[in-house]
């Protein structure tokens, strides 16, 4: 071995010891599991990286790790890119990461990749397969799980737009191991039960594991053979899955989702009194025209005839007639234009509450059959002025007359 008789200090040294890492590596990909996260108030993160045999230090800083989507914790395990450094000042080896995913996530994405190219080959996403949405649904579908915050979002934008429409929810999980098969069987569920026009297929966002089950190679046939128009709204707007790409229509977010749905009901008004106006020009316009028609008729008449009284007469009753006409057709359209007001109104579900009756909840499913009723078990009596929720100590079915 031979020695230098240079004597260097050591922080010439580890100046050294850097140089020769930098110039050694370019930029890796690490498998490890994440201990002693920490995150700083300037938005870096340090931790160290581990696996049985041995551990590194990582740091990630804010410009970098705003872009990852999740919070890691420590446990985590995690794939990162990163450059391998020298932290000269502790004469530590480290790693700055570029890039942060959860283990795994890289071979889901060419999982992802490979069955999207597969389905696209069989024509799943051809835009000539896709159903119409309809424009005023006779009712809405939701295949969602009763616990996401989703669904409360979508009922309470279909409540606000279109109140009118009655929803049915057909439960099922929308993550972990039951969740593609619970979705496949809701699907079957609504096309058997062929109440609604229209299905909403929807979840919160997540990773790309919370949102795997959309991905399901089954649902997406299941999607693509229903019979009822589907539209998916899966997590934020950047998600996509291979169910967006197989539903008739993919919306961005489940809100989204909802509001495509669903007919804007004032807007519904506004049209209805817009076609009402227009009418009435028109009417307008054809009393105008109608009446110049007289004049230049009564005046021809008025030389051709040497009776100006007469014809005179004759104009007065041409223009009562033409006055009573318009009268007529003037009722004619404000009662049709009451009907459809009061159409709309009678279907709010609220003007059948203030009539005296109730509506008995099992969860959110309305209850139809007294068969239904079970003792001890909670249900939700909605009336005009709130709701309650009741427990039967006793139920007598009544036979029918």
């Amino acid at each position: 071995m031979e020695f230098t008789s240079e004597i260097l200090s050591v922080g010439q040294l580890n100046e050294a010891i850097s140089s020769l890492i930098n110039s050694s590596f370019d930029t890796v990909w690490v498998r490890g599991e994440i201990s002693n996260f920490k995150s700083y108030p300037s938005g870096h993160w340090y931790f160290k990286l581990k696996d049985e045999q041995s551990q590194i230090n990582g740091v990630m800083f804010k410009g970098r790790n705003f872009s990852v989507d999740f919070q890691p914790r420590d446990g985590d395990q995690v794939e990162v890119a990163a450059q391998v450094g020298f932290y000269t000042a502790r004469g530590d080896m480290q790693l700055t990461v570029q890039q942060m995913r959860k283990a795994g996530a890289g071979a889901l994405f060419e999982a992802f990749m490979k069955l999207k190219a597969k389905l696209e080959k069989e024509g799943l996403f051809d835009p000539q397969r896709k159903q119409d949405i309809p424009i005023h649904p006779k009712a809405i579908g939701i295949v969602t799980s009763t616990q996401a915050a989703a669904l409360k979002d979508v009922l309470s934008t279909l409540a606000r737009r279109a109140s009118h429409i009655p929803v049915v929810i057909y439960p099922s999980p929308v993550q972990g191991a039951d969740a593609a098969p619970g979705m496949i069987q809701a699907l079957k569920n609504a096309q058997m039960d062929a109440q609604v026009e229209v299905i909403l297929l929807v979840r919160g966002g997540g990773s790309i594991e919370d949102l795997w089950a959309f991905n399901d190679e089954q649902l997406a046939y299941a999607i693509a053979e229903c019979s009822i128009p589907i539209i998916s709204g899966v997590g934020h707007e950047t998600d996509f899955t291979i169910a967006d790409f197989v539903a008739d229509l993919r919306a961005p977010t489940p809100t989204a989702a909802a509001e495509i749905a669903s007919p804007d009901r004032i807007e519904l008004l506004r049209n209805i009194q817009a076609y009402a106006d227009f009418m009435q020009r028109m009417m307008n316009q054809k009393l105008e025209r109608e009446a110049q028609r007289i004049d230049q008729l009564s005046l021809r008449l008025q030389h051709a005839i040497p009776n100006p009284k007469e014809m005179r007469q004759r104009q007065n009753q041409l223009q009562e007639r033409l006055t009573r006409v318009w009268q007529e057709k003037m009722r004619y359209w404000r009662q049709q234009q009451e009907h459809y007001l009061f159409q709309i109104e009678a279907l709010n579900p609220q003007r059948t509450l203030e009539r005296g009756y109730s509506l008995i909840l099992d969860g959110t499913k309305a209850v139809r059959d007294p068969k239904e009723l079970k003792t001890s078990k909670e249900f939700t009596i909605a009336m005009a002025h709130g709701q309650a929720l009741v427990t039967l100590e006793n139920v007598l079915p009544l036979a029918d007359e």
